[in-house]
């Protein structure tokens, strides 16, 4: 079983939950940006959440299907069509042979992601299929796709054949009911069920973040801290899968001193000495040198990797304790989706 690649869109890219155990020999992580849309797709598919998928950055390929298939699209919306048909976001989908996937561009936030039963199984690389771009290596050979690639498919899992086989029965009976005017309709099917709005969040127009103090937060002046708390910062054009650089009111130490790098991760905020944060993403580098002024809280890394350069961010305040509990509310909820559909309570 194989995707084509017809067009590549703007950036799509192969992503799985990313590379882990080598951060001490200097290898980033990576995975994807918004890692909640893409658990959601892999678990609607009945794939592992570590299953990876493709990555769609603000617009999106046009695929071909090679066999009948299980897809999931979630993540930012966007216009998707199979064959001219419009697509439902976050549900799963049985495609036939030959259908055409098309995505264009998204309608709010940055980034979808597709998922079909059995992962995009391209060769891992360190333990992970992901794509890491600035390194060369990962994803299929390294980089974001092109008209022309052809991406090879696992075999479903047994949840993921079930679904695709309950999802494909209602484009068989539409097939059968069929004119020779519907008959398009039977190239697919979606089904009824999709996850709540938690865990399929529609991108805010003016993201707020919470973060918790970082380690040298005691540094920066009050009015600095107040600042970063209580004003917007504007997303730049300097943004990609490493970080985005923001601009908002000047953030300052009154007594600057040379640091020693220190670890960082997905959401670590950095001021440079021009006083302008930077939001460390995905593929951040695994030490920094700047002072890390605050951590935004794993809940919320989607709303952050939904953000595109001219959105305003603000940030908000929250305990370390508070971070805990909104983690594993969001654990949980992922728990109940991947328990409801392994136990068959959802209704197609």
């Amino acid at each position: 079983m194989s995707l084509h690649i017809l067009r590549p869109g703007l950036l799509t890219t192969v992503q799985d939950l990313g590379r882990v155990g080598f951060q001490q020999d200097g290898i980033i992580v990576s995975g994807a940006m918004d890692a909640q849309a893409l658990r959601v797709a892999n678990l609607l598919v009945g794939n592992e959440e570590t299953a990876a998928g493709l990555e769609i950055t603000l617009a999106g390929p046009v695929i071909r299907f090679d066999t009948d298939h299980l897809l999931a699209l979630t993540g930012a919306p966007l216009a998707a069509t199979l064959n001219g048909r419009l697509l439902g976001l976050n549900r799963a989908v049985w495609v036939a042979a030959g259908t055409e996937l098309a995505c264009g561009p998204v309608r709010a936030g940055c980034r979808a992601y597709l998922a079909v039963a059995g992962g995009v199984a391209v060769r891992q690389v360190l333990g992970s299929r992901s794509t890491y771009l600035r390194a060369g290596f990962g994803g299929l050979a390294g980089r974001a796709l092109r008209a022309g690639d052809v991406l090879p498919v696992g075999e479903p899992s047994a949840l993921g054949a079930r679904i695709r086989e309950v999802v494909g029965a209602a484009a068989s009976s539409a097939a059968a009911a069929a004119t020779a005017t519907t008959i398009g309709a039977a190239a697919f099917a979606a089904a009824r069920f999709t996850p709540g709005p938690a865990l399929c969040p529609v991108p805010a127009a003016q993201p707020l973040l919470r973060a918790v103090r970082g380690p040298e937060y005691g540094q920066f002046s009050a009015a600095s801290q107040q600042a970063f708390w209580r004003e917007p910062f504007a997303i730049t054009p300097e943004a990609d899968r490493m970080g985005y650089r923001l601009h908002g009111p000047p953030l300052r130490r009154p007594t600057p001193t040379e640091l020693l790098s220190g670890a960082v991760t997905f959401g670590t905020v950095q001021v440079p000495a021009g006083g302008q944060p930077i939001v460390l993403l995905a593929d951040h580098q695994t030490t920094g040198g700047y002072p890390r002024l605050a951590q935004v809280i794993s809940a919320d890394f989607s709303g952050l990797a939904q953000a595109r350069p001219g959105q305003q961010l603000r940030f908000r305040e929250v305990t370390l304790e508070e971070a805990q509990t909104l983690y594993l509310a969001q654990e949980q909820r992922l728990r109940a989706l991947r328990q409801a559909l392994a136990s068959r309570a959802w209704r197609f």
